[in-house]
C-alpha cells in the first residue's frame, strides 16, 4: 500500500470514521470473501481501507462487518473497533445506521464513511472530506461524486435505516447542505475477481 500517512497532512480532522464492509459481495467469485481478497502488497481490501482511514487521523475508526465475522479480519490497528451488523442482508443503510449509532455513542460531532471495496481511496481524501465543516460533504473525482462522505450529527436522523442507498438519498434530498470536495485517488469499486486484477494492473505503485 502506498504510504500516504503524511499526504495532505494538516490539522487532525474532527469526528470519527467508519469503513462499511458488510456487503455480501455476491459477484466476487474468488477463493475468499471479497473483503478478504488479497492485494499485491499483502494487505486485504478491508485491511487497506481500515489502514487508510486510520492514517487520516480521525478521532476513532469503526469497521462494520456482516457475513465475514470480525475475527476473520485479523488484528485491527490500535483504536479501531469492529461493529457487527446482524441485518447486513437488508442493505447498506443498515450498516450506515450502525455506524451512526456507534458515532453517537462516542458523542461525535460528525461521521465520515467510505466502503471497503474501493482500494484507491486515499488518506488525503478522508482528511479533506472529514475536515469540511458542512453537515454533508462528499468526495469528487474528476467531478464525479464518490466516497468518503461526511455526515454531521445534525443530519443523522434523516438517514435511511434500510435499503442499499446509504447516504445517497440524503445527498439528493438536501442539495443545499452538500459541499463537493475534489479529492485525489481512484474511487473504482472492486466487485469481481476481474476488477481486482484490473485494479492491481493499473496501480502497480500500490502493491
Amino acid at each position: 500500500m502506498e504510504d500516504d500517512t503524511a499526504e495532505g497532512a494538516g490539522p487532525r480532522p474532527a469526528g470519527v470514521g467508519a469503513v462499511l464492509a458488510a456487503g455480501a459481495g455476491q459477484r466476487f467469485r474468488g477463493p475468499t470473501p471479497k473483503v478478504l481478497a488479497p492485494l499485491p502488497d499483502g494487505s486485504t481490501l478491508v485491511g487497506r481501507a481500515v489502514a487508510v482511514a486510520t492514517a487520516a487521523g480521525l478521532e476513532a475508526v469503526a469497521v462494520v462487518v456482516g457475513p465475514v465475522p470480525a475475527e476473520a479480519l485479523g488484528p485491527l490497528p490500535t483504536g479501531v473497533v469492529a461493529v457487527a451488523n446482524q441485518r447486513w442482508a437488508e442493505g447498506q443503510a443498515t450498516s450506515l445506521a450502525l455506524a451512526v449509532d456507534w458515532a453517537r455513542s462516542r458523542g461525535a460531532a460528525a461521521l465520515t464513511v467510505a466502503l471497503a471495496d474501493q482500494p484507491g481511496i486515499t488518506a488525503a481524501a478522508w482528511r479533506a472530506v472529514a475536515g469540511t465543516p458542512s453537515p454533508l460533504a462528499v468526495a469528487t473525482y474528476a467531478g464525479r461524486r464518490g466516497h468518503p462522505v461526511r455526515l454531521g450529527a445534525e443530519v443523522w436522523a434523516d438517514l435511511p435505516s434500510a435499503g442499499d442507498e446509504g447516504a445517497r438519498r440524503l445527498l439528493r434530498a438536501r442539495p443545499d447542505l452538500v459541499v463537493e470536495v475534489p479529492c485525489p485517488g481512484d474511487p473504482t469499486d472492486v466487485d469481481t475477481v476481474e476488477d481486482l486484477a484490473s485494479w492491481a494492473r493499473d496501480h502497480p505503485a500500490d502493491g
